[in-house]
């Protein structure tokens, strides 16, 4: 086991639910609509990388799902002057839904596991939308996949990372790891903390977690099973470059942690 990899002591008895499951014939429904969305999603081919219709595919996947979304209208992005840098998005990570989340208010390119690319039909979508994956049992190519996401934030592109490094049951749950900070640092690019939750009929909920050995499968029934689930994603104001990334990171992981939000203006 390598010793440099994240790994979280939740299990999918954390994903507990706060209201009573929906009926095995809406299940059913909902896993009908996703079909179809997937396969709207697949048929787009390379045009799935193009941002408008990367945000609504995004988006009916959530809605097959029945999962509401609550996001600020605070762009993930922080305004440059032309030529400048993209923003570098760093979350906290909870599901594999928190992908969708993001990619629906605002598509940009994301840094996964590698085990994503495996998974059945979401692999492939996330392959053609432009995502890069790293493999974290293997350390040496950290600097590697840190050079390609400055090269792309110089690129002016803006880029997703969850520095938690892996699932947790909630944003409070992991530190942030502070390597692709560093990417943020050398391109000279602003940080956005973004913070993801999720609630069922307004209250707290961890139905959506996606933890330790469990399969995509089960957590996917899961959260098809789920009644009133709404993901929210909340911008908080952006971050400079600072010459230590471990000050960038212990910032953006107060700020994700934190309770100031950036208002609905």
């Amino acid at each position: 086991m390598n010793p440099r990899v994240v790994r979280s002591p939740c299990t999918p008895a954390c994903a507990t639910e706060a209201t009573p499951r929906v009926t095995a014939a809406r299940i059913a429904q909902r896993y009908i609509a996703l079909s179809g969305a997937l396969a709207l999603g697949a048929a787009q081919q390379r045009r799935l990388a193009d941002p408008h219709i990367m945000r609504i595919q995004a988006r009916n996947v959530l809605w097959a799902l029945g999962v509401r979304i609550d996001a600020s209208r605070t762009p993930l992005s922080v305004p440059v002057e032309p030529g400048g840098p993209g923003t570098l998005i760093v979350a906290d990570h909870i599901s594999w839904l928190d992908v969708l989340a993001l990619l629906a208010v605002e598509p940009a390119t994301l840094l996964a596991k590698r085990e994503v690319e495996r998974w059945p039909v979401f692999g492939s979508l996330a392959t053609k939308a432009g995502a890069r994956f790293i493999d974290r049992d293997r350390p040496r190519e950290l600097p590697t996949t840190v050079a390609d996401l400055a090269h792309l934030l110089r690129a002016g592109r803006s880029v997703m990372v969850f520095p938690q490094g892996t699932t947790w049951c909630s944003q409070r749950a992991g530190g942030f790891r502070r390597a692709m900070f560093q990417a943020a640092i050398d391109a000279g690019a602003p940080v956005r903390p973004v913070t993801i939750s999720y609630s069922q009929r307004d209250r707290p909920t961890k139905v959506a977690a996606f933890l330790g050995d469990e399969g995509v499968g089960p957590s996917l029934h899961r959260v098809a099973g789920a009644r009133d689930l709404t993901v929210r994603v909340r911008a908080h104001p952006p971050l400079r470059p600072a010459a230590d990334r471990r000050l960038l990171a212990a910032a953006a992981q107060a700020a994700v942690c934190g309770t100031e939000l950036l208002d609905h203006a």
